[in-house]
């Protein structure tokens, strides 16, 4: 099986359970952390997550509806691209 890689960018007020509750929704559907970054500027947190979702038990689409409901809830903004596109557009 090839890794479907997706990257996942979380930005807002720090708080307790960002990582918590993104993490909770990737695990329940069964998507692998392959990397992930974080960091602290004044009151603000922005965690980067390099994804698998070749084994998600949902499409893509779906996780992204998953993770944007847990995002309002906690409070913060969430992105998810394919790496490729966030590679292209991200490119010097």
């Amino acid at each position: 099986m090839v890794d479907e890689r997706v990257v996942v960018t979380v930005l807002g007020v720090d708080r307790v359970g960002i990582v918590a509750g993104i993490s909770r929704v990737l695990a329940e559907n069964n998507v692998n952390i392959l990397d992930l970054t974080s960091s602290k500027i004044r009151d603000l947190f922005v965690m980067i997550m390099l994804v698998d979702i070749s084994g998600s038990r949902v499409s893509l689409e779906k996780l992204k509806e998953m993770l944007h409901s847990e995002a309002a809830k906690i409070g913060v903004q969430v992105t998810v691209q394919h790496e490729n596109l966030f590679r292209y557009m991200h490119r010097v």
